[in-house]
């Protein structure tokens, strides 16, 4: 009843103009905010194939020696070609990597370059044995080797599902403070990426992927995000002109 009589109290003309002003206001914010979406979505998929364009002629160029850096970040899947010895007794595994359905290990192990520095070397991937405890044999060749790879950044925030992520030589990631720690060495902060063997011995396998950088993720939001707002004002134009009718 008080809502009738409020109702009876408004003018007619007046209940109209709130009819179509309320629905307008929804509709041009709801515009607003999924064009402006979209359009963050499209930035970012742009500044990720700006990146990958970067990568990818960083990829292109000849191999390079070890600069000495402070900033990698533009050496990042740039070819290098460095000379030096394994330590093979700091030969660690990097434990859960798949490679075609397969369960095993990232051989890394620090090489001793020739000017004295240390960096760590990922030579491959090797499967698994039948249980966990018969771990691979992947020793490093002996003597002073001169290989070829791709130099690789990596990431220092990952997912740790349980504190306790090192077995004696299996670790869970690829942390290249923690394993300077642990070996009480001085570490370049970056990873070779062995991309060829050195001695025929070797087979362990380098299938080294394209980083995913989530340009599609991104194209499909931006998609999704200018898709809701052409419906909203397809929606507000359709009801808009049904009440006029």
């Amino acid at each position: 009843m008080l809502a009738a009589a409020m109702n009876a109290t408004v003018p007619e003309p007046r209940r109209r103009r709130w009819r179509v002003v309320v629905p307008t206001i929804a509709a041009v914010a709801g515009v607003a905010l999924f064009v402006t979406a979209g359009l963050w979505q499209r930035d970012r998929m742009e500044q990720k194939q700006a990146l990958r364009a970067q990568l990818d002629a960083a990829a292109a160029r000849a191999p390079e020696t070890l600069p000495d850096l402070r900033d990698w970040t533009s050496w990042r899947f740039r070819p290098v070609e460095v000379a030096g010895t394994f330590d093979a007794k700091r030969q660690i595994l990097i434990d859960n990597k798949v490679h075609e359905g397969h369960a095993g290990f990232q051989v890394v192990a620090p090489l001793v370059l020739v000017d004295g520095r240390v960096v760590l070397v990922n030579r491959g991937w090797v499967a698994g044995g039948a249980t966990r405890a018969d771990l691979p044999a992947a020793s490093p060749p002996a003597g002073n080797v001169r290989l070829r790879g791709r130099l690789n950044v990596p990431a220092v925030a990952y997912l740790e599902l349980e504190h306790t992520t090192v077995a004696g030589h299996v670790w869970q990631n690829l942390d290249v403070q923690r394993i300077a720690k642990a070996f009480d060495m001085t570490l370049v902060p970056v990873v070779i990426e062995q991309t060829a063997a050195v001695d025929a011995a070797d087979a362990l396998v380098r299938d080294w992927p394209a980083p995913d950088l989530g340009v599609n993720t991104h194209r499909i939001y931006m998609v999704q995000w200018f898709t809701f707002a052409a419906m909203t004002a397809g929606l507000w134009i359709y009801f808009t002109f049904r009440r006029r009718r």
